[in-house]
């Protein structure tokens, strides 16, 4: 059984690995990110792209410092003893160094897959519980709904038992999250004020555990600020639209957004004509200096890592501007 727990790393800035990066640029898209100092890569799972276990593997065996997080493995799509192997073995290879992100799935992916449950919400938790104990080394809970495996034991477990954060956005979600996970991955964008409603809905027992609370934002940095800004504005094009109203709500200009976004006729233009300050807060952006500000307000918010999305079609050669976003203490 294992005997400690990764605590929460505070401070920490992290970049994604985009799901469309070309396959020759995987490795050494992640071994530069350690080279200029991020903490942390995240990698994506989303349906028809990679897999979130094999790039995590992957990225983890080339790499040497980097924490390497799942954002995030469906908790529909693979049984939860088979994931939990998986996920403990990751740990127990390279320890300290993993993240596991669980959330509900896209629903249209998960419908097309045939793994969308009645209900998600008792899923995730059935699910976020057992995959807890399991990796710890711990017997299987009493069966549930959807997930069963009572008594089983891992055999070969970490001693690093790597946190499971749940990839969710909705109030109830979030609530479960607080209930039977370390933490939350919230997605972009993630400004400030959704890390402060988000960590609210987590519940004050969860908070003053210290969770983790991983930050998606879509990110460009160049010393021209509209330069820095016009790929962000294309990554923004989709939080107009009501599936990314949880993220917009907190924020002081939500109507002005939302009213902005009806008077539009596409989401492209909306993204374009968007005020530039909007820009900025809903994504990590502009000069260096703007940027790290950027990073700094979700850390002073509650973010423990801050993960920057590369915007534009060059990810790897971004990689070095986004650098510039990170705090100086590299």
């Amino acid at each position: 059984m294992s005997e400690s727990h990764a605590r929460p790393a505070r401070g920490r800035v992290g970049v994604m690995l985009p799901r469309d990066l070309p396959v020759g640029d995987v490795l050494p898209f992640a071994r530069r990110a350690e080279e200029l100092g991020f903490d942390q890569v995240w990698v994506v799972e989303d349906l028809g792209w990679r897999g979130g276990v094999a790039q995590a593997a992957t990225v983890l065996a080339a790499t040497t410092d980097l924490t390497v997080g799942i954002g995030i493995m469906p908790a529909g799509a693979r049984n939860v003893g088979f994931a939990a192997m998986e996920l403990a073995t990751l740990a127990q290879l390279h320890p300290g160094r993993l993240i596991a992100g669980i959330g509900h799935g896209m629903p249209g992916w998960m419908r097309q897959a045939g793994s969308w449950p009645a209900s998600p919400l008792t899923l995730i938790k059935e699910y976020a519980s057992a995959l807890r104990l399991l990796i710890a080394g711990e017997p299987g809970p009493a069966n549930g709904r959807y997930v069963r495996c009572e008594g089983v034991v891992l055999t070969e477990v970490p001693d690093v038992v790597p946190p499971v954060v749940l990839g969710v956005r909705g109030p109830k979600s979030q609530q479960a999250a607080g209930e039977v996970a370390d933490g939350l991955l919230l997605a972009e964008p993630a400004a400030p004020a959704y890390i402060a409603a988000s960590l609210r809905n987590l519940g004050p027992a969860a908070s003053a555990n210290r969770p983790e609370i991983v930050t998606y934002d879509a990110a460009a940095v160049d010393d021209d600020e509209e330069t820095a800004l016009t790929p962000v504005r294309a990554a923004l094009e989709p939080v107009g639209e009501p599936e990314w109203a949880a993220h917009i709500a907190p924020l002081p200009f939500a109507t002005e957004l939302s009213e902005h976004r009806a008077a539009c006729p596409d989401a492209r233009n909306f993204a374009r004509t968007m005020p530039a300050e909007w820009v900025r807060q809903l994504s990590i952006s502009g000069t260096p200096a703007q940027a790290r500000a950027a990073v700094d307000a979700r850390h002073a918010a509650g973010a423990t890592s801050v993960v920057l999305a590369p915007a534009g079609p060059d990810a790897l050669a971004a990689l070095g501007s986004l650098a510039r976003a990170l705090p100086h203490r590299h």
